[in-house]
């Protein structure tokens, strides 16, 4: 039956109890005594106890008896302590061996009860909702704790992906240029086969990579025609103002970003700047930000350069494989290539300075009506 606590903590069925214990008597005293409250589940063994503890469906207390054949109740209760997904569900050792020092081994590797037999009924009864109370109050303050992080980390990622936008826009773009190779990295990434955690950091630190252009005097982002050699040497100056600029911490939000503004410019030959990185020493999230960054700028007018077609567009990078880009990512290029040109479209410049959604919806539009060479 739903108890009236089941009630008031909002769950619609009842909780679970594992008793692991190899004595029949034992498991039947103790069903008997929690079935009309709770969900009973049993197990005769170490191993079985634990084939249930971590199955889709974990209890949420073990009453666990320590003398079983195989694996003894100690044992069991270190395993599930070194789980991470079942370290807190609370464990009660029933148990008859009855000395001081088994009852602080007992506590010590996990236990946050120890009763010993012969059991007193109301005794095991009221230690059970006790501890599962506790528990519930800590899951509930686990759950405030992880939506209140989530919270936090997703305003540091608009704080940091608004950033750099902030630097495009100081550039004469609309901002959409972050949205779009952000985007075109994340599918870089997915197509090598990048976790979903490591994808996803990637995607929302990208919009970084050129905040350091806030640091370059505007005689020389500002310039509408080509750089000259003086003015190139200026313009290089912007990974390690970005890096400056984000700085160096401990969170890995903003190491990621500080990685990215300072290596996105290497080149794959060691040609590229600030450091001249060759090959497999530039950080995976640097080289891929690199394709993502030139293949928008080639197809994004500017004001010193009109947007490539995307047939002239693979060609310049086609060319530059091996030289500027990483042979083993450009290769995964031509599988996103439709996504890519989709992002393009629903992201262009023509449209204006647009807040960025989670899901490209336009259609595959035409590439050529799109973006630049890359300071």
């Amino acid at each position: 039956m739903v108890t009236d606590a089941d009630q008031s903590a909002g769950r619609t069925t009842r909780q679970t109890i594992l008793v692991a214990d190899d004595t029949p008597e034992n498991i039947d005293l103790l069903s008997a005594l929690l079935r009309q409250d709770y969900r009973v589940k049993v197990a005769t063994s170490g191993e079985k106890a634990l084939a249930i503890v971590n199955s889709t469906e974990p209890p949420d207390l073990i009453l666990l008896d320590i003398m079983m054949p195989g694996m003894n109740g100690y044992d069991v209760c270190r395993r599930i302590k070194a789980n991470p997904d079942r370290r807190g569900i609370p464990i009660i050792f029933v148990t008859a061996m009855t000395s001081i020092e088994d009852e602080r081994l007992g506590l010590e590797v996990g236990a946050v009860d120890y009763i010993t037999k012969p059991i007193s009924p109301p005794i095991v009864a009221a230690r059970v909702r006790t501890h599962l109370a506790l528990y519930d109050q800590t899951r509930a303050l686990e759950d405030r704790v992880r939506e209140r992080t989530a919270e936090l980390f997703a305003s540091r990622q608009q704080i940091i992906r608004r950033l750099g936008r902030a630097a495009e826009f100081r550039d004469n773009e609309t901002g959409n240029h972050v949205i779009r190779m952000s985007y075109y990295a994340r599918l870089i990434a997915q197509a090598i086969g990048l976790g979903p955690e490591a994808t996803e950091l990637l995607f929302n630190t990208a919009s970084m990579h050129d905040i350091g252009k806030i640091g370059i005097p505007d005689a020389v982002l500002l310039k509408p025609g080509p750089l000259n050699k003086a003015e190139w040497a200026v313009m290089r100056q912007h990974p390690e103002i970005g890096a400056e600029i984000i700085g160096e911490h401990d969170d890995e939000l903003l190491q990621t970003a500080r990685t990215i503004a300072l290596t996105h410019h290497e080149r794959f030959d060691g040609s590229g700047y600030p450091r001249g990185l060759i090959g497999e020493d530039i950080p995976l999230f640097g080289r891929i930000v690199a394709i993502a960054d030139v293949f928008d700028a080639l197809m994004t007018a500017r004001p010193y350069k009109p947007a490539l077609p995307i047939d002239e567009t693979l060609q310049v990078m086609g060319r530059n494989t091996g030289l500027h880009f990483d042979p083993a990512l450009m290769a995964v290029l031509p599988s996103v290539l439709p996504d890519m040109l989709r992002i393009n479209a629903t992201y262009a410049d023509t449209h204006g300075p647009m807040t960025d959604v989670d899901v490209p919806v336009a259609e595959p539009g035409d590439s050529g009506e799109g973006a630049a060479q890359p300071a």
